[in-house]
């Protein structure tokens, strides 16, 4: 089952970008050299919303030009097809522990942010609401700084639980927004997770927080790491899959239009 997590050193990589023009659309592909590719190979991103186009250290510009304009219509297709992003807006849906929620603005509340089961609810629809003071303009950020607040409670927490469990000191944090990994853990022991874990299940969340703290005993994903993951989470297999099938789409939330 492919990760999002990635504990070991990439090789060096260099990047660049191509333009493209295909039926009267601009296209940009970043260009990526890896010493280990074989083949010209190209993907859509859908957290980068982007166009990638990896090929060996030595494979020419030209030939990667060529290769891109052969399959500008299919790249045009693959980037329509993206869901439209969703920001952090009055009337939007967002998720927030797993659990949609319908963002209103309450301009005369007092408070910032709050979440609250909603007083009357259609079937189908949210149950919860996540209420927002002050002016529609502020929304987005907003929004946005209180689901890194609640990331950050959340995650301190599991990581304190953890790291107690395995007798290890607890770490202080840091929360980023990457769209190639959930969490890292450095080799000298500082944690980074994606403030966008709030928006999952909270199973994947403490997930999350055991795979990074177990790499504080064994940085790598040898079998003795794997071996602790699991002791410190239940819940190995179903948050990978989750991730795997979800996590992609958390990308698409309070993203600027």
């Amino acid at each position: 089952m492919p990760s999002l997590l990635r504990k070991e050193t990439p090789p060096p990589a260099s990047s660049s970008q191509l333009v493209l023009n295909h039926a009267g659309e601009t296209i940009v592909v970043t260009l990526r050299r890896l010493p280990s590719a074989r083949r010209f190979t190209l993907r859509v991103r859908f957290a980068a919303r982007d166009a990638v186009l990896t090929m060996p250290q030595r494979g020419s510009l030209r030939d990667a030009r060529a290769f891109a304009e052969g399959h500008a219509a299919w790249i045009a297709a693959r980037l329509k097809r993206l869901p439209a992003v969703i920001p952090f807006e009055h009337g939007a849906v967002a998720p927030l522990r797993g659990l949609d929620h319908l963002l209103l603005n309450v301009p005369g509340a007092r408070g910032v942010v709050w979440s609250e089961p909603l007083r009357e609810a259609a079937p189908g629809a949210p149950a919860h609401g996540l209420y927002v003071a002050g002016g529609r303009e502020h929304m987005q950020r907003r929004v946005r700084d209180y689901l890194k607040r609640e990331a950050r409670r959340d995650l301190e927490a599991s990581i304190e639980r953890h790291t107690r469990a395995i007798g290890v000191a607890p770490r202080p944090i840091g929360l980023r927004d990457t769209v190639s990994r959930w969490g890292s853990c450095s080799a000298a022991g500082s944690l980074n997770f994606s403030w966008r874990l709030i928006m999952a299940p909270p199973f994947v969340l403490d997930y999350l927080a055991a795979h990074e703290v177990a790499h504080l005993v064994h940085l790598n994903h040898s079998p003795r790491f794997w071996a602790l993951a699991r002791q410190l989470s239940a819940e190995v297999d179903r948050a990978e899959a989750w991730l795997s099938a979800h996590g992609a789409h958390l990308h698409k939330f309070g993203a600027e239009t």
